[in-house]
């Protein structure tokens, strides 16, 4: 099989599954599972089109016999409650769920494909959709490197692309397309250390960033402390959340950026989502543990938020769960409600990444949190990275994959609507064209 973009149709919907790091314990590696919508720092998976009545949304897929990563896409119909047989927009040559796509509507309906790379060992792909709201083809538009890519689209601007390069380390970098083929050389962003995780947001004409920093002795596995930018010109001037100028590339642990120092406390960070309050105000959700292996002695992980209040940054926590990697995401609503949703119940590989997806709300702007369901239970599998769709619609909220977390298995696919009543599950086996996704009890 090859790099250029295959177009076939593929007979179901199965997720990659993929281990990093063996650990030599019972636990067995540092994360694993169904991979096929990580990692965090790769947004978004899928977009809701109110033109099309449908969510578009990309993963990282397998064959049925063969756990290479193949680069997927599909929709679901909301108007017909069915989902189409996936496009397989390339072959990846590798099993590495870092290489996994995210997705990219522009202002003519179009979707675009990064297909990212892990560092500098393999290309990575961007790809244009052959019609408006189709996922049906695509063709390849570039040939470039990029990690842990972060596209959004500004009607007026284009396409601004949050992204890592491996210089030195994992240093980030920002580049500007007016129509998705001609693109600016990139521009640093971060370069403290051995370098970052992001996680980014748009908002109007607000471009975020909230990342973390990996320290030079220790490296990523203690990743700590919590930093934010945002732009409103586009990337030519980037301010702290308090619309203070701040000079760029930042170098320097100790600067403006910085939310909170946790490498004061001892804690790692890990980075879920970024969203804005009805005030256009940042809300960063995160985890903090106090080690970067598995197992209760580096408990408690704490998932929190941090919300700029307009004069401060105010931090509090949520909830705990039982892994480092436990990933879920952040809906802020129009009516004010704070809504979190991910894995933070045990599930049937406790201390392994994911767990049973619950949803928790606020409405006192994460003061105070209760929890309004318990979204899967009695599962064979970890349920992992559970990812916001943009401008979602209530009835696809939340997207995400489970997996055995600690042996090889096999990772189907799902989502929920917003109340979390309803949970489907994508069918790892189609025989017709169309069918309906199945009902998860």
């Amino acid at each position: 099989m090859s790099h250029i973009p295959l177009n076939e149709k593929a007979d179901g919907y199965r997720g990659i599954w993929y281990f990093n790091q063996p650990t030599g314990d019972q636990f067995v590696y540092k994360y694993s599972g169904g991979l096929a919508t990580f990692p965090s720092n790769h947004h978004p998976f899928a977009h809701y089109a109110p033109q099309a009545h449908k969510t578009f949304f990309v993963y990282g897929g397998a064959a049925a016999n063969d756990n290479h990563l193949l680069i997927m896409a599909s929709f679901y119909d909301h108007a017909t409650h069915t989902l189409p047989r996936p496009t397989i927009v390339c072959d990846k040559q590798t099993d590495d769920a870092h290489d996994n796509p995210v997705l990219c509507l522009d202002g003519d309906g179009f979707l675009w494909v990064f297909a990212a790379a892990h560092g500098r060992a393999r290309p990575a792909f961007i790809f244009r959709g052959r019609q408006p709201y189709s996922a049906d083809a695509f063709d390849l538009i570039r040939v470039t490197n990029f990690s842990y890519p972060q596209p959004h689209y500004l009607p007026h601007e284009g396409f601004f692309f949050f992204h890592t390069l491996y210089n030195g380390g994992r240093q980030l970098y920002f580049s500007t397309s007016r129509d998705g083929r001609l693109w600016s050389d990139p521009e640093r962003l971060a370069s403290i250390a051995q370098g970052h995780y992001q996680v980014s947001s748009a908002h109007g004409d607000v471009l975020a960033t909230a990342f973390n920093y990996h320290p030079g002795k220790g490296g990523l596995n203690f990743r700590t402390n919590l930093y934010y930018l945002q732009t409103t010109d586009f990337g030519r001037t980037w301010k702290t959340a308090s619309a203070e100028p701040i000079g760029f590339p930042l170098r320097e642990v100790a600067n403006d950026a910085l939310v909170h120092d946790y490498e004061r406390e001892g804690l790692k960070v890990y980075l879920h989502d970024v969203n804005f309050d009805a005030q256009g105000r940042p809300v960063i959700l995160f985890l903090t543990a106090r080690g970067w292996q598995p197992g209760p002695e580096n408990g408690p992980r704490v998932w929190s938020t941090a919300h700029w209040t307009g004069r401060e940054w105010r931090i509090l926590p949520i909830t705990t769960s039982d892994n480092n990697y436990d990933t879920g995401c952040l809906h802020i609503e129009g009516n004010g409600l704070w809504r979190v949703i991910g894995p933070t119940h045990p599930g049937p590989q406790p201390y392994s990444p994911g767990g049973e997806i619950a949803i928790w709300l606020s409405d006192d702007q994460g003061a105070t949190w209760r929890l309004a369901r318990q979204v899967t239970h009695d599962s064979p599998y970890n349920h992992t990275y559970v990812r916001r769709p943009l401008n979602a619609h209530p009835d696809f909220y939340a997207f995400w994959a489970d997996g055995h977390a600690r042996q090889p298995s096999e990772s189907r696919l799902y989502f929920c609507n917003q109340s979390g009543d309803r949970v489907y599950r994508l069918p790892l086996h189609l025989n017709t064209d169309r069918v309906a996704p199945e009902p998860v009890e």
